[in-house]
C-alpha cells in the first residue's frame, strides 16, 4: 500500500463536518474539478501567483500538478502536506500545513482554498481548525503561521476567530505592480483560547512522524 512506503498517507484529520486526508488519484481529480468550477469572484485576486486566472482546464491541471509535487518534495527537513477537505463524501478543496526544520522550529505555516460553491457555510474555519488541531495537538506546535494579501476579507476573518494576532506585513509584486501581504501568528495558548471545532486525529505513528523530521 502507498501508505506502508509514504506513512503520512496514514494521516487523518476528522472534524464533526470534514476529513482531511492526502490526496490519492481520484481526490486529485475531484480537487482539480473544483478548481475548475472556480475558487472566488472576479472581483478579487487572494493568490499571490493568481493560479485561478487560469482557464477552467488549466487550473484543474495546476491543482494536479501542483499537488504531486508537494507531496514528491516532502522530507523531514521541509515539508508540505497538502490535504484535501472532504465533505459528505465530496473533496471540497485543500488545507496546506508547510514546515521548515520543524524539529527545531515548532512553527507551521497553513493555507487553503475552498471551492466556491462551498463559500459561506462555516467550512473554511472548520478547515483550518482541523489542521491546527493536527499542528498543536498532533505534532507539539508552538506557533502556526499564516498570511493573507491586505484586502482578503474572509481569510483575515478566519486568522482572528481562531485567535491568530498580526505579524508585520510583506511586499509583494502583482501585474507589477507592489502589494502588500499580512502576516499573522498564533500562539499554543492563543489556540487553547479559541478553539472552535473538536477533532481527532489518527495515523500519527512514529513512521509519519519521522517522515516529518520529528522521529
Amino acid at each position: 500500500m502507498l501508505a506502508d512506503y509514504l506513512p503520512i498517507y496514514r494521516i487523518r484529520v476528522r472534524t464533526e463536518r470534514l476529513e482531511l486526508r492526502l490526496p490519492d488519484t481520484d481526490d486529485l481529480v475531484a480537487l482539480a474539478d473544483q478548481a475548475a468550477a472556480g475558487v472566488h469572484g472576479p472581483d478579487f485576486q487572494p493568490f499571490k501567483n493568481a493560479w485561478t486566472e487560469e482557464e477552467p482546464l488549466a487550473r484543474g491541471r495546476t491543482a494536479i500538478l501542483w499537488n504531486l509535487n508537494l507531496i514528491a518534495a516532502v522530507t523531514p527537513d521541509r515539508w508540505c502536506l497538502p490535504f484535501v477537505a472532504v465533505h459528505d463524501g465530496q473533496v471540497i478543496g485543500k488545507q496546506d500545513l508547510a514546515g521548515k526544520k520543524y524539529a527545531v522550529t515548532r512553527e507551521a505555516t497553513t493555507s487553503s482554498w475552498l471551492g466556491r460553491v462551498h463559500h459561506g457555510k462555516g467550512l473554511g474555519t472548520e478547515m483550518r481548525a482541523a489542521v491546527l488541531a493536527l499542528l498543536f495537538d498532533g505534532l507539539g506546535a508552538d506557533y502556526a503561521l499564516s498570511d493573507c494579501l491586505d484586502g482578503n476579507g474572509p481569510s483575515e476573518a478566519v486568522s482572528r476567530k481562531l485567535g491568530y494576532r498580526p505579524d508585520g506585513i510583506d511586499h509583494q509584486v502583482y501585474n507589477g505592480e507592489r502589494v502588500t501581504s499580512l502576516r499573522w501568528r498564533l500562539t499554543r495558548d492563543d489556540w487553547d483560547a479559541h478553539r472552535t471545532h473538536e477533532a481527532t486525529i489518527d495515523g500519527l505513528d512514529a513512521d509519519a512522524r519521522a517522515m516529518l523530521g520529528l522521529a
